[in-house]
């Protein structure tokens, strides 16, 4: 199982008492695929005014605001077992529609594949 994170969009207040270029929300997905399956979970995280230590925006990387993601509420643990139980319900779906056992083999095949 091959599992990504990526920060998609931040949004940025202009100006933040002297600070420029607060990011205030992150925007993420969280994707995984296996022998073709894949399944996906987004959502967005907010942050509070920085207090302490500020990067610069031109000085963040991805993993910085993924890790401010997972210290404010993004269950990284929680979002990539619903991504993994996505493909895994792919692979063994949990439900599935057969053939209807009272009709002969021919008209339940015709039903099953018309859209």
């Amino acid at each position: 199982m091959n599992i990504s994170w990526i920060i998609e969009r931040l949004l940025v207040k202009p100006t933040e008492g002297s600070l420029t270029d607060v990011v205030i929300t992150a925007d993420w997905r969280c994707n995984g695929s296996q022998d073709g399956f894949s399944g996906t979970c987004y959502g967005s995280c907010s942050f509070a005014p920085p207090s302490g230590s500020f990067t610069p925006y031109k000085d963040l990387t991805q993993q910085q605001v993924l890790d401010w993601c997972f210290a404010n509420g993004v269950n990284k643990t929680a979002i990539e077992s619903n991504v993994t139980q996505q493909i895994n319900d792919q692979i063994n779906p949990p439900v599935i529609a057969p053939p209807l056992p009272w009709l002969p083999p021919a008209v339940a095949s015709a039903k099953v594949a018309a859209p």
